[in-house]
């Protein structure tokens, strides 16, 4: 009978599996909406997969969104809450975002998260010719839900939180492997619709982050 070492188990290999650290996020105040099924629908996907999950819910867990401005510099010692926070964004491998439209902008609560943790000194730095991303090789995956029609939503606005995550935050921080998909009309949706779009975050959950052998 073969032997494991830490490093198999910690890497999943006893499982035949190469298991990813996944941080999940979730901005939504209610928990019977439509995000909190995402988000339980991706989590059962990613563990079933064999992936380590590190969940946190912002206004379950009362995060506090605002950025003092003590609290800015590169370097600052953190409450020891918001540096747990900042060393999961380092050591996770993927990111799954899950929030409403709000005005074409995430809650203010995952708005604050961004401003307190994605920090420079540990998501990025500048650099001689500009900004260097340090979590390179990682993925990204945001999911989002509106109210408005798809092609309201291109025609009037242009989709901002497509550039705000893909551009102004996950390329700017190095992440290159980014998806993002939003599900609408969620208040013209029927029970059906909701179930079918269900499966379609598994499945492009198992795309994102697929069980390797």
């Amino acid at each position: 009978m073969p032997t494991y070492g830490v490093l198999d188990v910690v890497y999943g290999r006893y499982a035949g599996i190469l298991a990813m650290n996944i941080l999940v996020i979730i901005g939504h105040q209610h928990q019977g909406s439509f995000c909190h099924a995402i988000t339980s629908t991706a989590i059962e996907e990613l563990e079933a997969a064999g992936h380590e999950v590190v969940f946190h819910d912002l206004y379950a867990e009362g995060f506090d969104p605002i950025l003092p401005h003590e609290e800015i510099p590169a370097g600052t010692e953190l409450e020891p809450a918001l540096q747990k926070h900042v060393d999961e964004v380092s050591a996770a491998d993927g990111y799954l975002i899950v929030h409403p439209n709000w005005w074409g902008q995430p809650p203010a609560i995952l708005k604050g998260w961004l401003d307190r943790v994605i920090r420079q000194g540990t998501a990025y730095k500048f650099g001689p010719n500009g900004v260097i991303g340090l979590l390179t090789g990682k993925k990204a995956l945001v999911l989002t839900t509106s109210n408005t029609p798809r092609d309201a939503e291109l025609e009037l606005y242009g989709d901002p939180l497509e550039n705000l995550w893909k551009a102004c935050v996950f390329n700017f921080c190095g992440v290159d492997d980014f998806h993002r998909r939003n599900f609408e009309s969620v208040v013209m949706s029927t029970p059906e619709q909701r179930a079918e779009w269900l499966d379609d975050v598994r499945k492009i959950v198992e795309e994102r982050f697929p069980a390797s052998a």
